[in-house]
């Protein structure tokens, strides 16, 4: 079994930062990737951002150039810097960590971007 914790939602203005941190715990393949999803109110959930462990990267094209997806592999941990924040990126954000043999999701951290 393996938990996921997320960090660092919360309220900001347009234009604004936020940082996402996902901290895995429990028995974690060490091939795996790491990612964040998102959910907003009325859609389905998307891809932001995934990560694998030789650090390749993936963005949903909304997000490409304004987000940052990075990883700690000895902390199990990953980021999401999240620049330039406008209003369509109010969401839920979801953790996930997957491999050939396991599938997790965090409990989500919402992310409200509003003046």
């Amino acid at each position: 079994q393996v938990q996921l914790v997320e960090s660092g939602g919360g309220l900001v203005q347009p234009g604004g930062s936020l940082r996402l941190s996902c901290v895995a715990s429990g028995r974690i393949s060490s091939n795996n990737l790491m990612g964040w999803y998102r959910q907003a109110p009325g859609k389905e959930r998307e891809l932001v951002a995934h990560i694998n462990n030789n650090f390749v990267t993936n963005y949903a094209s909304s997000v490409k150039g304004r987000f940052t997806i990075s990883r700690n592999t000895a902390k199990n941990t990953v980021y999401l810097q999240m620049n330039s924040l406008t209003p369509e990126d109010t969401a839920v954000y979801y953790c996930r960590i997957w491999g050939s043999d396991m599938n997790y999701w965090g409990q989500g951290t919402q992310v409200t971007v509003s003046s």
